[in-house]
C-alpha cells in the first residue's frame, strides 16, 4: 500500500469492509511504519509565520493544535468514517462526550428533541436533566412504535434521539422508518449505534443522519481506553460539530486514538464471534429464566426486524430473575464471567443495570423504560460459550434457577 491510499476516497472506494477495518485511513510518514505511527505532541511549528497564520484561516493544509488535528486521530476518524459509510467523523474522549456533543453542537433554547425512552442512563440524564437546563424541551416515547416519533413532533422539534439496539432492554428501533419520518420533516435523526458498530449495522444505510458511538465498546473491544466518535455528512461534521468541539474541547488522545485503531483491526472477527456465543449462551438461559431479551432469539418480539438491519445481533442481551436479591445473588455465584458495568470487552461480563448503569435514573422512568429490579444484563465475550454456559448454570442452581 502507498503510503496516502488509506486516506485517498477513489482507492478505499473499492475496498471491501475488512480492507478498510485494516487500512483505512491509514497514511505513513516518510520512515514508511508499518503500524499506524503514534504522535503523541499536543501543538506543530511552522517554517514561517505566514504558514502558521494561513493553516489558522483555513488556506492551508495542515496541523496547527491537538485539540483540533492529529495525525493519529486523523487516522481513527478517517477509518471509521469508511466503515460507516460516512462523509466524515470526529472523535472524543469517551462514548458520552460524543453523545453530548452531537446534541449540544445544534440545539439552542427553544428547540424540541424527541428521543428513545430505553437508553443508557448517562443518555437519560443528558435528555431529562441537561438539555431543559439550556431550554431545550425534551419528549421520551417508545422508540419500538415509528408512530410515537410522529405523534411527538412539534414545529420547534430538531432532533430524534435513540439507540437500537437499546441499552439494556434491547429494544429494536425501525431505522427506516424512524429516520423517514425526521426526513420528511426536516428533524436530524441522531443513532446512538454502540451495541451494534458498523460491523453489524449501519444506520446511514436506512436514512440516519448522524450515529454516535462509544468506541470504549466494541471498537475497542478489550477494556483498555475510553474513546468516542461521532458521523455525518462532512457539512455537519465541519459546519456544525466542529465549531463545537473546537471550543470546549472533548478531545480524544492520540493514544487512546492508537489503541481503538488497533482494536478496529478485529472488530468483525470478534463482534461476528461474540454473536454466534451470544446466541448459544441465550438459547441456554432461555429455558432457565423466567424472561430473556435477546433480539437475535426468534422469542424476542422485534427478532425479524433485528435480522432485517443488522448482520447479527452483538454480543449483548437481557434477562430478568425475580427480584434484586436474586439478581445479586447470581452474580455473586458466578465464577468465570465477571461483574462489571462495562460491555462490547472480550471478557464476559454482567451487571445489574437499576443498581448500576441505571442507578441514576429515577425508579419510575426506569419502570417505563422497562428496567426492573431483576433484569441482568449480559456481555458475551470471546470465551469458550460451554465454560460460560457451566458457570451459569451453576450460579442459577445456588439461587434456585
Amino acid at each position: 500500500m502507498k503510503r496516502k491510499a488509506g486516506q485517498d476516497r477513489s482507492i478505499t472506494a473499492n475496498w471491501r469492509p475488512a480492507t478498510l477495518a485494516i487500512r483505512g485511513g491509514t497514511a505513513r510518514s516518510e520512515y514508511g511504519e508499518t503500524s499506524e505511527a503514534l504522535f503523541l505532541t499536543s501543538g506543530y511549528t511552522y517554517d514561517k509565520a505566514a504558514d502558521a497564520a494561513a493553516r489558522f484561516a483555513g488556506e492551508q493544509e495542515g496541523m496547527t493544535y491537538s485539540r483540533l488535528q492529529n495525525p493519529t486521530v486523523e487516522m481513527l476518524e478517517q477509518r471509521i468514517a469508511l466503515l460507516e459509510g460516512a462523509e466524515a467523523c470526529r472523535t472524543m474522549a469517551t462514548g458520552m462526550a460524543a453523545m453530548t456533543a452531537a446534541l449540544l453542537c445544534q440545539l439552542q433554547a427553544g428547540d424540541h428533541l424527541v428521543g428513545g425512552r430505553a437508553a443508557f442512563g448517562s443518555c437519560r440524564w443528558l435528555t431529562d436533566t441537561l438539555l431543559p437546563k439550556f431550554g431545550i424541551a425534551t419528549t421520551q416515547v417508545d422508540a419500538r412504535d415509528p408512530q410515537a416519533f410522529l405523534d411527538a413532533v412539534r414545529p420547534e422539534t430538531k432532533v430524534f434521539f435513540f439507540e437500537t439496539p437499546a441499552n439494556p432492554t434491547m429494544d429494536i428501533v425501525d431505522l427506516r422508518a424512524v429516520c423517514g419520518i425526521a426526513r420528511e420533516r426536516g428533524i436530524v435523526s441522531v443513532v446512538d449505534n454502540a451495541f451494534a458498530t458498523p460491523a453489524l449495522q449501519r444506520p446511514m444505510d436506512f436514512g440516519a443522519d448522524v450515529t454516535a458511538y462509544s468506541a470504549t465498546k466494541m471498537m475497542d473491544g478489550q477494556g483498555r481506553v475510553l474513546a468516542g466518535a461521532v458521523c455525518g455528512s462532512k457539512d455537519f461534521i465541519d459546519n456544525t460539530l466542529l465549531p463545537f468541539t473546537r471550543n470546549t474541547g472533548p478531545t480524544l488522545s492520540p493514544f487512546n486514538a492508537w489503541v481503538v485503531l488497533k482494536g478496529l483491526e478485529t472488530l468483525d472477527l470478534r463482534i461476528q464471534r461474540q454473536s454466534q456465543s451470544a446466541v448459544t449462551v441465550g438459547r441456554f438461559l432461555e429455558g432457565r429464566v423466567p424472561r430473556i431479551l435477546h433480539p437475535g432469539l426468534p422469542s424476542h418480539p422485534q427478532h425479524e426486524l433485528a435480522m432485517s438491519q443488522m448482520s447479527a445481533t452483538g454480543p449483548i442481551f437481557a434477562f430478568e430473575v425475580a427480584d434484586r436479591a436474586q439478581a445479586h445473588g447470581l452474580l455473586d455465584a458466578l465464577a468465570l464471567i465477571d461483574i462489571s458495568n462495562n460491555i462490547g470487552d472480550s471478557r464476559s461480563l454482567m451487571t445489574h443495570p437499576a443498581s448500576t448503569t441505571h442507578a441514576g435514573v429515577a425508579e419510575d422512568k426506569r419502570i417505563e423504560m422497562g428496567i426492573g429490579e431483576g433484569m441482568l444484563r449480559l456481555n458475551v465475550g470471546l470465551e469458550d460459550p460451554q465454560d460460560l454456559i457451566d458457570d451459569l448454570d451453576q450460579a442459577l442452581r445456588q439461587v434456585g434457577l
